[in-house]
């Protein structure tokens, strides 16, 4: 059986800073979001596809950490053990 989620990512900038929303969807997909963020140095020239990849890619990357998190909660529900995911 093949499932497909994706990611939905949302960005807000207001000039030096960027916040993104990472949020997993599909069906049967866990409620999980990631957050990220990114600040322009005063010092460097504006772009905003900096920011927005660098937010984006914590966002994911926070996303990522609260998924594995989850299911670690759903193993210890299951076992009533302490779950040890790795790698």
């Amino acid at each position: 059986m093949e499932k497909q989620w994706k990611i939905d990512i949302t960005l807000e900038e207001d000039g030096n800073r960027t916040a993104c929303t990472a949020t997993l969807a599909g069906e049967g997909a866990p409620r999980v979001t990631g957050h990220g963020y990114s600040r322009r140095s005063p010092a460097d020239a504006p772009d905003s596809r900096i920011g927005d990849e660098v937010a984006a890619s914590r966002a994911c990357s926070n996303l990522a950490h609260e998924l594995l998190e989850q299911a670690a909660g759903v193993i210890e529900q299951h076992t009533h053990s302490p779950a040890h995911l790795t790698g």
